[in-house]
């Protein structure tokens, strides 16, 4: 299993970012796929969920109604969306998926919201 995110970077406070998670390995469109994400002293929190076919999708309180996870099962690719972003929302973002009862992390993408 192999999981590589990309599309972080630094983005002024209300700013938007998309990140990309391409993933690899094992049947992407049989699986859930989530959004984590760990800033720096905390603990690593949840930010999203989406099932294999797309059908329930689920937010952290900290992101309803700003982030949109999504998903192409042809290319391998789970997506988050991130709009109206605000300096608490700093972080290292990690895709995660659970196969076979084992948990595979990407190696995480850097976004920070500064001005």
């Amino acid at each position: 299993v192999q999981l590589v995110e990309s599309g972080g970077g630094l983005v002024q406070p209300g700013g938007s970012l998309r990140l990309s998670c391409a993933s690899s390995g094992f049947t992407f469109s049989g699986y859930a796929m989530r959004w984590y994400r760990q800033a720096p002293g905390k603990e690593r929190e949840l930010v999203a969920t989406i099932s294999s076919a797309s059908n329930n999708r689920n937010y952290g309180d900290s992101v309803k109604g700003r982030f949109t996870v999504s998903r192409d099962n042809a290319k391998n690719t789970v997506y988050l969306q991130m709009n109206s972003l605000k300096p608490e929302d700093t972080a290292v973002y990690y895709c995660n998926v659970r196969v076979l009862r084992s948990d595979y992390w990407g190696q995480g993408t850097q976004v920070t919201v500064s001005s």
